[in-house]
């Protein structure tokens, strides 16, 4: 794919939607960071719903680690996994108070080093709470990259490393969210609704389908 169809393509999403957001629900770098460990393998639907019980309660590091994995655990026993999920969370409580003054570093490296916050959670938390250039890969994104041909890779840190390379720069700080959306909603894993598609004469996809 060429440098003029991609300034296209992320013109378009940008016209449709130009200031994309989340749909984890947040208020916080913290909350941000709780919600995006609890959404992995996880819908951020289900996330929503049991941070909509957690954070009117806990919503600080000190909070949330004074209810301990047991009592943390109560609150997102409907997400997958969230016995691990619980641990990790009330162990970077910990660090967060005992090494950060109970604040969210804006570095990969420390963000990194949290229990449960890997490259993928931690670009989140850049690029969203602290609006740094980083590029989240999830399995929405891997696809779209992939077969829309804008990032072509054979893994994450592949995709990742060509969209910040090739994502025009004007639009590189809210490509995430326009590509997450675009492959949860439009670019969909079983049948991509190309009809509906406003890149489809700029995809490089070649099986296209209907909408019927």
């Amino acid at each position: 794919m060429n440098a003029t169809k991609r300034l296209e393509i992320f013109r378009r999403l940008h016209e449709d939607n130009p200031e994309p957001k989340t749909e984890l629900a947040y208020s916080t770098p913290f909350e941000l960071l709780v919600a995006v460990t609890l959404s992995a393998q996880a819908t951020d639907v289900s996330v929503n719903k049991a941070t909509a019980k957690l954070f009117p309660v806990a919503n600080t590091p000190e909070a949330i680690y004074a209810l301990g994995v047991e009592g943390l655990s109560e609150y997102i026993k409907t997400i997958g996994l969230y016995n691990s999920k619980a641990k990790n969370v009330i162990e970077a409580c910990r660090i967060l108070i005992e090494k950060h003054g109970s604040q969210v570093p804006d570095n990969r490296e420390d963000l990194e080093a949290l229990p449960g916050v890997g490259r993928k959670t931690a670009n989140v938390v850049l690029n969203t709470a602290f609006r740094q250039l980083a590029m989240a890969v999830d399995t929405h994104i891997f696809r779209v990259s992939n077969r829309t041909g804008i990032a072509p890779g054979k893994n994450v840190v592949e995709v990742e490393k060509k969209l910040l390379k090739f994502v025009p720069r004007d639009y590189l700080l809210d490509a995430h969210h326009w590509l997450i959306l675009h492959g949860r909603y439009v670019c969909q894993a079983r049948k991509p609704r190309c009809g509906s598609c406003r890149i489809e004469d700029l995809c490089e996809y070649k099986q296209k389908t209907s909408d019927d």
